[in-house]
């Protein structure tokens, strides 16, 4: 009998213990989807979805408008990766998110009028080449080349910003430049740049990751 008490007196806490939580799990509001070129209900001063996206679009409505890139005979081969993607602003930012993106959103609308090089990649390129070399598969149905493909262009570019604190009041303000620019890989020469800015002021920051 005294165990039955026992366990009985074990299950009432744990039950008056959960009660709680779970009434406190059924009042949180469900999770809200928005659409990420549109601000959420999170906002600070750094780099945000609708930024990513804004400036992806723009960045690729202007570089097909590049004549090195839209008028050439044969499609030029370019890389769109973070690799001289450099971020030295005062954030945490994933470039890919932005480099990404561009390219996904060049590729649909190129038409076949540039062709894009993995180069982050090159790694799974070579692994296959070598087990062809090797005999162990066969050459697949394209054939083989002399060696990986060269590029003609590359993405490359600077992230930064300049911070300002108001200490009688606590708002905090950022400016953010992103340039971005488009690389000859044979002469060096930048044929094309753009940047796309913007500033934004708020009292409470919020934490990026």
């Amino acid at each position: 009998m005294s165990r039955i008490l026992v366990s009985a007196g074990i299950g009432l806490v744990l039950l008056s213990a959960a009660g709680p939580v779970e009434a406190q799990r059924r009042r949180q509001p469900p999770t809200v989807y928005s659409s990420p070129d549109s601000s959420g209900a999170v906002r600070g001063v750094g780099t945000e979805s609708q930024d990513i996206v804004s400036m992806s679009d723009q960045m690729m409505r202007d570089l097909l408008t590049v004549p090195q890139l839209m008028n050439a005979s044969t499609p030029p081969r370019v890389i769109i990766d973070p690799q001289f993607f450099r971020n030295e602003s005062s954030e945490i930012i994933d470039k890919a998110l932005i480099t990404d993106r561009l390219r996904v959103l060049l590729v649909r609308a190129a038409g076949g009028r540039m062709r894009f090089i993995g180069r982050e990649y090159a790694d799974a390129t070579q692994m296959e080449r070598d087990l062809k070399d090797q005999g162990i598969v066969d050459v697949g149905t394209t054939g083989r080349t002399r060696a990986m493909a060269g590029a003609d262009f590359r993405l490359v570019g600077r992230i930064g910003t300049r911070d300002a604190v108001n200490p009688a009041s606590g708002v905090k303000e950022r400016y953010s430049m992103y340039t971005f620019e488009l690389l000859d890989l044979e002469y060096g020469e930048l044929v094309w740049s753009n940047l796309y800015e913007f500033k934004k002021a708020t009292q409470d920051n919020v934490v990026y990751r």
